[in-house]
């Protein structure tokens, strides 16, 4: 029996911003690159240095905008485990076991070329999908490829981006001031039981305990953007799909704009003030910079489609009816563009050693084009809908090739 579930209006309004946010995103990218390699550069890159109430704008962005985005990363997870893609254990493991392959073989590359050297700390940095841009590119493709290819790249990244957040928190916290982690936790233990507990369903007082919450983590020494993470799974959620009166649904859909129009592209101009000295194209032959494009470009589809072939061929999972694996190659190869999440892991990874996050940073724009060019080109030509795609504003997530039946 086929089972057709409506794409939420919330995932609608967050496809439409990631394709008007990833424009925002490349043009933001665009000028901050122009300005600073120009007469202005020194200015530029000097005002991002600039110290106010003890942190400097570059960090207040970093730290505190990012852990806006890191709050709707929360919700966004949260959506998907409660009534999305990832909520059914059996639809959720082809994603999953994606994003296990995505994440393991770009680090696998890195550190094959990184390990045991000063740049080993930057076996993160390929790892994760930036979703705006690749939501961006399958946005810009319409109906040519199936509508599950979107739920399944989402799903995919989501769990990209959760695989990132706990890698910033395991592997990249210098020292801990274990005094204020705990006061942290305690804060969110409050938040979990005003939830849970006394239903509190008033939605400022759970922003306000994130912001105790942040400025306890921040000062704990585990990155501060883990905050809005963990606010994100304390804010009272409801089952039914695009609730109005729930406070997390409500939350979600105000945060979408301010996130694609306003922080994100705010980051870029904050972190790509990439300085292209006489030396480029040394820096982007150096151990650390290959890591990073080859893991972007070659890793992330390797991995993706390895695993994912591998769960299916032994029964874990199985292809949606309306997905063959040149779909999941294409989704692959969007999954190489890291930009966002990337860029913010190389601010940890290098901190203090500009040279080598300059460098880093023009290897991850470069990786990036080269995936969204690549997967473009691929499913605009590969990635037409079988003929047993369901109308584009439904979802099918019960009628499953057996293992292995599946087309390329």
């Amino acid at each position: 029996m086929r089972i057709e579930i409506p794409l939420s209006q919330t995932f609608r309004k967050f496809a439409q911003s990631g394709k008007a946010g990833g424009v925002l995103l490349i043009l933001c990218t665009l000028l901050s690159l122009g300005i600073a390699n120009s007469p202005l550069g020194e200015d530029y890159l000097g005002f991002w240095r600039q110290v106010v109430a003890g942190l400097s704008i570059e960090h207040w962005v970093n730290d505190a905008l990012m852990a806006v985005f890191f709050l709707l990363i929360g919700l966004e997870l949260e959506r998907e485990l409660q009534n999305g893609e990832l909520s059914d254990l059996r639809n959720a493991m082809l994603p999953i076991v994606a994003a296990a392959g995505g994440i393991a073989i770009p680090s696998l590359i890195h550190f094959t070329l990184n390990g045991g050297s000063p740049t080993q700390a930057g076996i993160g940095i390929p790892m994760a999908t930036d979703i705006a841009f690749a939501l961006g590119v399958l946005a810009l493709l319409g109906k040519r490829v199936p509508a599950s290819l979107k739920i399944f790249l989402t799903a995919l990244a989501v769990m990209d981006d959760l695989g990132a957040i706990i890698v910033i928190a395991v592997f990249y916290t210098a020292e801990v001031s274990f005094a204020y982690l705990l006061a942290a936790l305690g804060v969110f233990a409050v938040l979990l039981a005003m939830n849970r507990i006394w239903r509190i369903m008033a939605l400022w007082l759970y922003l306000l305990g994130g912001v105790l919450m942040w400025f306890l983590m921040l000062k704990s020494g585990v990155h501060a953007t883990i905050a809005g993470v963990l606010l994100a799974f304390a804010i009272p959620y409801s089952a039914a799909q695009d609730d109005a009166a729930s406070p997390s649904h409500r939350l979600e859909n105000a945060l979408h704009k301010p996130v694609a129009f306003l922080i994100l592209p705010v980051f870029a101009l904050a972190n790509t003030g990439i300085v292209i000295g006489a030396g480029w194209a040394q820096e982007l032959l150096s151990a650390n910079s290959v890591g990073i494009l080859l893991g972007l470009v070659a890793g992330k589809p390797a991995g993706i489609v390895l695993f994912s072939l591998v769960a299916v061929m032994l029964g874990v999972c199985r292809l949606p009816l309306d997905l063959a694996w040149r779909h999941i190659l294409g989704a692959g190869l969007l999954g190489g563009i890291g930009f966002t999440m990337s860029i913010f892991i190389t601010n940890l990874a290098y901190a203090g050693q500009p040279e080598v996050i300059n460098a880093s940073k023009m290897a991850i724009l470069l990786a990036s084009l080269m995936a969204g060019l690549l997967g473009f080109a691929w499913l605009s030509r590969m990635g037409a809908p079988l003929a047993s795609d369901p109308d584009p504003d439904t979802m099918d997530f019960d009628d499953r090739r057996p293992p292995g039946s599946a087309g390329g």
